[in-house]
């Protein structure tokens, strides 16, 4: 009698401790996922300022009567696709945030094309409201890299702890899946090709 109650109070002991280990781990990597999911939110926000500063500076272009109609018209495309490509930050797949970052590449690269037409208007430089918005598309640029930055500090300390013995038991049990992180945009290792011959 006194052998079953001792085995009875070890494997009550054991469960408990089990049990603990579980709620605590599993409580863990549910805040760690929030805090990435948290982050996310902010490189979702500096897009949207991004792309709510972009139609201002596009109303302002529009201005100069003479500029060239069909980059406005590719700017207003490429903002207009990035806009319409969201993810759910809670199944943030690799394909999903592929699809998201050629959205923006595309809405950057019409963005650059702009800003070099626009060295052809002097009237545009000068215009206070212009050089305005091209100050705060700047300043939003570096905030969307330092947001995406922070996300991938979040997210890549998530996916570690998930992959770690013996944390990935609980992982697997409670569907707690790896986030995807921002990398490079394909040919970004290769040096820009300059060509300063303007002929």
């Amino acid at each position: 009698m006194k052998k079953g109650l001792i085995v009875l109070i070890i494997l009550g002991i054991l469960a408990f401790l089990l049990g603990s280990w579980y709620v605590n781990t599993n409580n863990e990597l549910v805040e760690m996922k929030g805090q990435a999911t948290y982050q996310w939110a902010n490189v979702e926000s500096s897009y949207q300022r991004r792309s709510d500063l972009i139609g201002n500076l596009v109303k302002t272009v529009q201005g100069a009567a003479d500029f060239e109609r069909g980059t406005l018209k590719d700017v207003i495309e490429a903002r207009a696709k990035a806009t319409a490509t969201n993810i759910d930050a809670n199944n943030l797949t690799p394909e999903k945030l592929q699809a998201f970052q050629q959205a923006q590449s595309g809405l950057s690269g019409a963005l650059g094309k702009l800003m070099v037409v626009v060295e052809r208007y002097p009237e545009l430089k000068a215009n206070q409201n212009f050089l305005e918005l091209q100050s705060q598309l700047e300043g939003t640029e570096n905030r969307i890299n330092v947001e995406r930055n922070k996300f991938n500090v979040e997210a890549g300390e998530y996916n570690i702890k998930i992959e770690k013995i013996p944390t990935n038991i609980i992982a697997a049990i409670a569907n707690f899946d790896p986030l995807a992180l921002f990398s490079s945009n394909p040919g970004a290792e290769n040096a820009p090709d300059v060509d300063f011959d303007f002929d």
